[in-house]
């Protein structure tokens, strides 16, 4: 039973199978408005969701509704059934309620379940010190990457609709998306056109047996025909390339945000020791675990060495994405923290020069091959460079060190 609070339905058709469409009350215990009501009623109750139908006949009522739901705290989701309208950025769309009512109940428990993670951070923020909360500032979709796939007319102009709102990582085969996914975090694919209705079919139930993937947004454009799978926020969309971003951005919101939560907690469970905009080390325990880490090497005669990888002409966005990439190839005894200047440092335990050189080449490869630079069309190609531990080194000499054969390598 959901110990979240009610949820609110929205409409003013008392006939709506709004009970029939969520499952079991007792799942869901359903509060319903009319929309004059709608905003006191979510006042009042503080609902876990809202649900709106008949949306098209209300459109400034549901801006209203989902400015007051935007408020909530914590997560609360709007979702809008069957919208023929343009809907706030907040506002999932969930079409297609009248064929298969079902999938509501599953839309519901994967926006609860964010929900909870979202409870979960705030209260172990009010517990934790103040330096120990640092909290992602801006909209989630900042951080966002969707995963394109397709190779019709569709593909070029939906890649530009959403590259700008979001990073794009494109595929143009269901082949090279399997790589993206098994390599990257995404925050929600979107799957154009191209394909036979079978190369789909089979796609969409590949993601639907791995838990990794139930929960992801997934959109299909056009009228493509869509059986039950277990996927709680697979989507159609339809119109043009900018209505269909602008129809696939909420769900991608929620999911990114849900990323974002569960880097924060990481980071709160850490002491505060983990950045929560990469997973990386926050520069003060970076400088603090490299101090240790080279005195101990020194003491018993171990290897150890840096890697500078320097990320030139690319966005925040890109830079924090390739840093989240690095900390999740990084092997356990590593560790890497991004600094202020853009580069990241990372730290190769008990490791010589050699061996070093080689796990370097390794990460530079993967960053050139997943992430995108500023340039359109082009590949991230950063500049590494690297340093081994001295006898009578210091923190400040190995990394001065670095810096020069960065600089002889740009010259």
């Amino acid at each position: 039973m959901s110990q979240q609070g009610p949820v609110i339905v929205v409409s003013d058709d008392e006939t709506a199978p709004f009970a029939d469409a969520v499952g079991d009350a007792k799942l869901f215990p359903l509060i319903e408005s009319n929309w004059l009501d709608a905003a006191q009623a979510i006042a009042r109750v503080q609902p876990a969701a809202v649900i709106a139908a008949d949306a098209q006949q209300h459109v400034s009522q549901l801006a209203e509704l989902a400015r007051h739901a935007e408020a909530l705290k914590p997560h609360a989701a709007l979702i809008v059934l069957d919208p023929a309208c343009s809907l706030p950025p907040n506002a999932i769309p969930f079409t297609r309620i009248n064929r298969d009512p079902a999938r509501l109940t599953a839309r519901l428990n994967a926006a609860l379940r964010v929900r909870t993670l979202h409870a979960t951070v705030l209260r172990r923020m009010q517990e934790s010190s103040p330096s120990q909360t640092q909290w992602p500032m801006g909209d989630p979709l900042d951080d966002a990457n969707v995963l394109l796939i397709g190779r019709g007319a569709l593909y070029p102009s939906l890649s530009v609709a959403l590259g700008e709102r979001m990073g794009v990582i494109g595929a143009l085969s269901i082949e090279a998306a399997a790589k993206h996914l098994n390599a990257r975090d995404v925050d929600g694919i979107v799957l154009g056109d191209g394909f036979t209705p079978r190369v789909v079919d089979a796609f969409l139930t590949v993601l639907s047996e791995d838990s990794r993937f139930r929960n992801l947004p997934v959109v299909l454009t056009g009228d493509s025909p869509m059986r039950n799978y277990d996927l709680a926020n697979l989507e159609l969309a339809s119109g043009t390339p900018l209505e269909i971003a602008i129809n696939a951005v909420p769900l991608i919101r929620q999911n990114a945000f849900e990323a974002r939560l569960n880097r924060a907690l990481k980071s709160i469970d850490a002491d505060g020791l983990l950045d929560p905009r990469t997973g990386l080390l926050t520069q003060e325990a970076f400088t603090n675990d490299f101090t240790l880490a080279m005195r101990e090497a020194l003491e018993r005669g171990a290897g150890l060495s840096v890697a500078r990888f320097a990320l030139p002409n690319i966005a925040e966005r890109t830079r924090l994405d390739a840093a989240r990439i690095l900390s999740r190839l990084m092997r356990r005894a590593d560790f890497a923290a991004l600094r202020d200047d853009g580069t990241v440092i990372v730290v190769f335990a008990e490791t010589d020069l050699r061996s070093a050189r080689m796990i370097a080449r390794r990460l530079a490869s993967i960053l050139r091959q997943t992430v995108i630079s500023a340039k359109e069309g082009s590949r991230l190609d950063p500049d590494v460079s690297l340093a081994t531990l001295m006898p009578g080194d210091s923190p400040d000499a190995i990394l001065t060190r670095l810096e020069k054969t960065a600089q002889r390598a740009a010259s």
